[in-house]
């Protein structure tokens, strides 16, 4: 009897504002029509945001798993997750996306360890680098941010067409200074990966690297509350959640459906925020239902299918925290922002 064939899984993993949904959006638009894919997206902030970034199909399994990263916290749910994921979809392929905080490390040891030995395979391990984060000293000594690309296969240079040319190129050098070599380097416009890279990917290469202190810290009690498709809050009482882990604050706010908000002052409240916030939402408002995605102060409007709530993820750095509104005071402000204060 032939050995069950195994499942490939890929990582693409990246730092907080990469494009790491933006290339799997366009790899979705790719998918071969005779396979079905599952889609597992963490998310460092508690209210859980990135599923809702993604259009419902039948032909991908979208899960978000909210609340921390995958190494640590979540360990437990994302085992739990993927076995269900498994055996209920049965998916040709599965994309993992790690929190951009979240270090690959601990994922990489789940899935080769005893539990999926059997049952999934890794193929290269893709991180996706904005060449412009490289202008950021606090970015390149990040230690998550040097270990999801020394993990990595291969890199993306993502919004390439958004750099200058001195960015490009000290982006290439960069990654051609990594060893060992990774198996490509593909600088990408407007978050377009060619469907081969993934497709024609084979077995990860990566080793094991040991965990950060900070992140063994983090290990906590496990559980399956995702509260994802929980009711919805009550008009005008928004559900807020904050978090703070690996030197970064959440904070998470989420509205009754029937909430409409005014799409200009919208995008002018969440563009009062300091520019390194990174801003991710989906509304109702009165242009339609929009995904909201802001990475180095630029902001991104686009349609959307979700229906079930509005919600806001906004994450910063601890140490510009003060540069911030608490989070009742951002309820307060956004709410400005819903029609029925401006009438």
């Amino acid at each position: 009897m032939s050995a069950l064939k195994k499942v490939p899984v890929h990582i693409i993993t990246g730092f907080l504002g990469s494009g790491k949904t933006t290339l799997i959006h366009s790899l979705i638009e790719q998918k071969p029509v005779d396979e079905k894919w599952a889609i597992l997206v963490n998310e460092f902030g508690q209210i859980g945001i990135d599923q809702a970034m993604f259009d419902q199909r039948d032909d991908v399994v979208i899960k978000g798993l909210p609340g921390g990263c995958l190494c640590c916290q979540l360990a437990f749910v994302l085992q739990a997750a993927l076995v269900n994921l498994l055996a209920r979809s049965k998916p040709d392929r599965v994309i993992i996306e790690p929190s951009g905080l979240g270090h690959p490390a601990g994922l990489l040891d789940l899935l080769r360890g005893e539990a999926f030995h059997d049952v999934v395979e890794v193929h290269d391990i893709i991180a996706t680098l904005d060449p412009r984060r490289l202008d950021d000293p606090r970015a390149r000594t990040h230690e998550t941010f040097q270990d999801q690309l020394a993990i990595a296969d291969a890199v993306a240079l993502t919004m390439f067409d958004q750099c200058t040319s001195q960015q490009q190129h000290a982006a290439q050098q960069f990654v051609e200074a990594l060893w060992p070599p990774r198996k490509w380097v593909e600088p990408i416009a407007n978050g377009s990966l060619p469907l081969e890279r993934l497709t024609g990917s084979g077995q990860s290469d990566a080793h094991d690297l040991a965990m950060p202190e900070e992140h063994r810290t983090l290990v906590g009690p496990p559980s399956l509350d995702g509260g994802f498709f929980d009711f919805p809050p009550a008009k005008g009482a928004p559900q807020q959640e904050t978090g703070t882990a690996l030197g970064y604050i959440s904070l998470g706010l989420r509205w009754h459906p029937d909430e409409c908000f005014d799409i200009d002052h919208l995008a002018h409240c969440l563009g009062e925020l300091p520019r390194q916030a990174r801003i991710k939402g989906v509304f109702h408002t009165s242009s339609g239902w929009r995904r909201l995605n802001r990475a180095d102060g630029a902001l991104d409007i686009d349609s959307s299918t979700w229906r079930q709530d509005s919600r806001l993820e906004v994450i910063i750095p601890q140490a510009l925290a003060g540069n911030m509104p608490d989070i009742q005071v951002l309820a307060t402000q956004l709410g400005t922002a819903s029609l029925k204060h401006n009438a």
